[in-house]
């Protein structure tokens, strides 16, 4: 069991790590950007005690679809290349909403009932 889980280990995290360090590198960079969008969240939410998406959450998403993104065009990945395109579409229109609704400066009544 131990020498099967070994081998797994290293063939789909050393090996790739040993093949190509620097773009496995990207991908890490890349993947604890995005994972770090959750973690701020949950502290915002707690903070505000109750559930919260800051606008930091947005762009965390962002950069880290980015750097994900340049690592799939790099590995030629179609899929996952198309996956973190429409991501970050909609990463930008969430920003551009808040940032379109902020200059108007009106409150909804959705947001007043919400503090």
């Amino acid at each position: 069991m131990f020498e099967i889980i070994t081998n797994t280990f290293q063939t789909y995290v050393i090996g790739p790590i040993a093949a190509d360090p620097i773009w496995t590198t990207i991908l890490f960079i890349g993947q604890l950007v995005f994972f770090s969008r959750f973690v701020v969240q949950w502290i915002a939410s707690e903070y505000k005690k109750k559930s919260h998406v800051p606008r930091i959450f947005w762009y965390l998403s962002l950069v880290g679809s980015w750097i994900s993104l340049i690592y799939f065009i790099h590995i030629k990945n179609p899929v996952l290349m198309l996956g973190f395109s429409l991501n970050t579409l909609i990463y930008l229109r969430n920003l551009h909403l808040i940032y379109k609704h902020a200059k108007k400066g009106v409150v909804t009544v959705i947001e007043k009932s919400e503090d």
